[in-house]
């Protein structure tokens, strides 16, 4: 059996995402590389890969920079299988509500830096999933989020949703569904009484979330800041406003 195409693996890089990714899903993993310093810490991933019958190898660093496509590599990389990113089924995520626990919701989030912070966090904070909308700009999980994520990918799970607006109805038979706005929104502390879950929804980086979005909201909330400047960073904003609905 060949080895599936470099042009359709994931380059995971850096110990923190590697790491994840062979305790959740070494299965995943097609070929590994790294440099003298972390030989060391490596030797586990190479004998999983050496029984699966899969490549491993120690580069030197300018041959590392190319495996990995960037200079900030953290000194290993993994070659692996994309993580799938299936439908939302509306009605299994009626069911999710029962947990408690919020749902993050992004709408047209671009820059992939961001989406591997926001996934970050939401790791960080034990939010278990996250819905991506069909917003023409919505970036999806690629080498440069894995690498900023830190290995979040593996723990939160990532749905797409075709026709979002739609989505958000539905969501709102199970969820209090919160847009967010860089104005004229409710206080965050606002977001905590409520007697459904929360759904929050993040709009993309330059011009937020659409009318159609906010529309389809229950609410909207923004964040008080000193006015100095607009807004702030949604990967910041994602931060602040999670932790605000991880609070019991």
């Amino acid at each position: 059996m060949k080895p599936a195409s470099r042009t359709k693996l994931l380059r995971v890089a850096g110990l923190p995402a590697v790491k994840a990714l062979f305790a959740t899903a070494p299965q995943r993993v097609e070929r590994l590389f790294f440099d003298q310093r972390l030989k060391s810490q490596v030797g586990d991933f190479c004998a999983e890969l050496a029984r699966a019958r899969k490549s491993y190898r120690m580069v030197e660093s300018d041959e590392l920079e190319r495996v990995a496509g960037a200079v900030m590599h953290g000194g290993v990389v993994a070659w692996a299988q994309p993580k799938p990113v299936p439908m939302l089924d509306p009605a299994k995520a009626a069911g999710w509500a029962r947990d408690g626990k919020p749902l993050l919701l992004l709408d047209g989030i671009g820059n992939p830096h961001n989406l591997g912070a926001i996934v970050r966090t939401a790791a960080f904070l034990g939010l278990p999933r996250i819905v991506l909308s069909d917003h023409p700009a919505q970036a999806m999980p690629s080498d440069a989020s894995y690498r900023v994520a830190e290995g979040g990918f593996e723990y939160v799970e990532l749905y797409r949703s075709a026709g979002f607006v739609k989505t958000l109805q539905q969501l709102r038979r199970s969820y209090r569904v919160i847009g967010t706005a860089a104005e004229n929104g409710k206080p965050v502390e606002e977001l905590r009484r409520a007697d459904r879950p929360l759904a929050l929804v993040l709009g993309n980086e330059e011009h937020g979330s659409p009318q159609s979005t906010l529309k389809a909201c229950d609410a909207i909330v923004t964040i008080a800041g000193s006015g100095f400047v607009q807004s702030l960073n949604v990967a910041a904003s994602a931060a602040i406003l999670l932790h605000a609905l991880a609070k019991p």
